[in-house]
């Protein structure tokens, strides 16, 4: 079990089928699960390796939220960042983004919380995208988060949202994540092995 001092708890929250459980499973467990089942609460840990400092990710994958669910007060303790994943082609669900920041401001507080902004399903053909990119980056400038588009089938991006969430949650600015090689490790953390990593069938987010 990994000191406490080391643990680093991540919620997953977002409009129900963006696809949570799918990036936490990709990302723990290197497999891609393609059938949708409504998630109550799950838990998932990894240990990742950041300035050669090790971490146990703790990864609470939540039930779907909407713009009118309650914002329940456990998610404000011992909970050190958020990762937001809307999918590309909803809109709504990237509403529901902007409301549940909103939300955690009010919960927890304050505004500067370490977070992820994630546009998930980047393998979609170019007709179903509903959100372009500079929209999805223009929200995560708003709200100070840090902005990755993924996809939890080809595994692209998938390590580099919680690699930067942990280098988020440790006192790295947004600004400087942001700015940083997209798809290298933040900071020097690993990078997941997971499948799909290597696929030469797997493709690059398609852009609008």
């Amino acid at each position: 079990m990994a000191d406490s001092r080391t643990t680093r708890k991540i919620a997953l929250m977002g409009f129900r089928s963006v696809g949570k459980s799918s990036l936490a499973i990709q990302f723990v467990q290197g497999q891609f699960v393609d059938h949708y089942e409504p998630t109550i609460e799950n838990t998932f840990n990894k240990k990742v390796t950041l300035n050669k400092a090790e971490y146990e990710l703790l990864l609470v994958d939540t039930a779907g939220q909407d713009e009118y669910s309650r914002m329940p007060p456990e998610y404000s303790i011992d909970v050190h960042g958020y990762v937001l994943v809307y999918g590309i082609d909803s809109v709504k669900s990237f509403e529901v983004c902007r409301v549940l920041h909103e939300k955690l401001v009010d919960l927890i507080g304050a505004d500067d919380i370490p977070i992820v902004l994630v546009a998930n399903k980047c393998d979609l053909p170019a007709a179903e995208r509903k959100v372009k990119r500079d929209e999805g980056q223009k929200l995560a400038d708003e709200i100070k988060a840090v902005f990755v588009e993924t996809s939890a089938k080809t595994n692209l991006g998938v390590s580099e949202v919680f690699n930067k969430a942990l280098a988020r949650m440790e006192g790295k600015s947004y600004e400087a994540i942001n700015n940083a090689n997209a798809g290298g490790s933040a900071n020097g953390a690993k990078q997941s092995n997971s499948a799909g990593a290597n696929d030469p069938n797997s493709k690059g987010c398609i852009l609008s």
